[in-house]
């Protein structure tokens, strides 16, 4: 793997991470700066490919730039348990380097960017108060995110299961302006989805397809079309508040 060390195009000032620690209100402008630096070690990941394994230690904070990676666990059988999917803006974990070693692994979905934030320079992050709030709301939203999958898994058939998933997906990618038209990126295999929401492929694809026939939203070349957001929250039993978007 090449190493690209470099400042992003724009100083971040229209990165997604900006966007989604600014959900709640504009950060100072040396917090913005910093945010900035945060971006100057960005390497690039081929699809599939491992940005830290399980049992490593780490030694940078992990975040994501371009493209889509997931936390991924193996169970004894070894089959995989996908239990996040990350986003750009997306911390893959903000206190990664408080572990001794990582007790699961990061792993892109497709190519990818990933910015290593050094030690220091989150030591820095943690003396700026409102950049330090903006992380904690953050962290907060990944623990939402976490028990509202652990309700979908154990508490929702295969067709809400997938239908949640969507419209979690819709609204984090429009929190970060990464939606147009209603549409928006999924480099996801039907089997990687199998692996989220603990279903097979046969299940995902049969579910895709209802969703299909209703007139919901499409997921085909890797693009998801959603018709009516609106409409597509009441069939999920979509309750948007974990994600805690609005102040």
């Amino acid at each position: 793997m090449l190493i690209q060390t470099r400042a992003f195009a724009d100083g971040g000032n229209n990165h997604p991470l900006l966007a989604k620690l600014e959900t709640h209100g504009a950060l100072p402008d040396a917090d913005r700066e910093l945010v900035s630096r945060m971006l100057t070690d960005v390497r690039p990941f081929d699809a599939r490919q491992d940005i830290i394994r399980e049992g490593e230690k780490p030694d940078f904070v992990h975040l994501m730039v371009e493209g889509w990676s997931c936390r991924y666990t193996f169970v004894t059988d070894g089959d995989r348990q996908i239990t996040a999917f990350l986003i750009p803006g997306d911390f893959c974990d903000a206190h990664i380097t408080m572990l001794d070693k990582m007790d699961h692994g990061i792993r892109t979905m497709g190519k990818a960017k990933v910015a290593f934030i050094s030690r220091d320079l989150m030591r820095e992050v943690a003396e700026r108060p409102a950049l330090t709030k903006a992380l904690w709301w953050a962290n907060l939203v990944d623990e939402g995110v976490l028990r509202a999958w652990l309700a979908n898994m154990g508490r929702r058939d295969a067709f809400d299961r997938v239908a949640h998933l969507m419209c979690e997906l819709h609204a984090r990618l429009k929190n970060v302006g990464l939606v147009k038209d209603g549409s928006f990126d999924l480099p996801l295999t039907q089997e990687e989805l199998g692996d989220a929401l603990g279903l097979t492929a046969v299940h995902i694809n049969r579910v895709l397809r209802q969703l299909r026939e209703k007139k919901l939203m499409t997921f085909a070349r890797q693009t998801v079309a959603i018709f009516n957001p609106a409409e597509l929250w009441t069939v999920a039993g979509f309750d948007p508040s974990y994600l805690h978007f609005e102040a």
